[in-house]
């Protein structure tokens, strides 16, 4: 294979972890985030962090718990560079959500603007599974009240 076939194969891997992570998140399965992650993988956003699988399983687990919640997480704008066995990204990430208040997630859920627009900063590794994010972290530019 070219190297630059190479990379291209190795930017849709690393593309393909960003989408896994929303639809997980999304779709009631939050937990099996965890498994996206190296084994010392770290997860941070406003006010979190979370390092190593089980305590990146735990935290997600916690959000699976929360069947009122309708969400979707829309990655956008995804810039990938690899470089050998590491890679890293920056994308836009948009979240619609909506609580109801009878405790099940309601669908179709009432719109509005998004709860919040921010970006993840992700690093990749490549390992013997494939790539992994090696961190992932969250800012938030715009938060709705």
């Amino acid at each position: 294979m070219n190297k630059d076939l190479e990379e291209l194969v190795d930017v849709k891997a690393c593309e393909k972890l960003i989408a896994e992570y929303c639809h997980l998140v999304d779709f009631g399965n939050a937990s099996a985030i965890a498994d996206l992650f190296t084994p010392d993988g770290c997860w941070s956003g406003p006010g979190a962090e979370m390092v190593g699988q089980d305590q990146i399983r735990a935290g997600f687990s916690a959000r699976q718990e929360v069947t009122r919640r309708q969400s979707r997480h829309l990655c956008t704008n995804v810039l990938v560079r690899v470089q050998g066995d590491e890679a890293t990204s920056l994308c836009y990430l948009l979240n619609f959500r909506h609580d109801s208040q009878t405790g099940v997630a309601e669908s179709p859920a009432p719109a509005g603007l998004p709860k919040y627009v921010g970006e993840y900063h992700d690093r990749f590794v490549r390992t013997p599974m494939g790539w992994r994010f090696a961190s992932r972290r969250c800012e938030l530019a715009f938060l709705r009240d």
